[in-house]
């Protein structure tokens, strides 16, 4: 699977470091324990368009925010995981 990073280009995918689906992280002063292992433990595993988070490790060294099918593995969006969080934060 190749991964188009907006600074290195197409890298094959083993250059990357995968962290999961994209979603608000609780509060872990706020959050109960169940919210918590929830959170960590329990993934919606959808079939189809996702957005997860990816760290390329092996190349720039920056988390990208990246759409991706999870069945044919197309990508159609890979963004600054720093500037999707400016904007979430507007």
């Amino acid at each position: 699977m190749l991964l188009p990073c907006p600074w290195c280009g197409p890298r094959n995918a083993g250059e990357f470091k995968y962290a999961g689906e994209g979603g608000a992280r609780p509060d872990p002063a706020t959050t109960t324990p169940e919210e918590w292992r929830r959170y960590l433990y329990f993934h919606a595993n959808t079939r189809g368009w996702v957005t997860e988070s990816w760290y390329h490790g092996a190349g720039c060294r920056r988390w990208l925010v990246v759409e991706r099918h999870t069945l044919t593995h197309e990508v159609r969006g890979v963004r600054d995981a720093v500037q999707v969080a400016r904007e979430g934060a507007r």
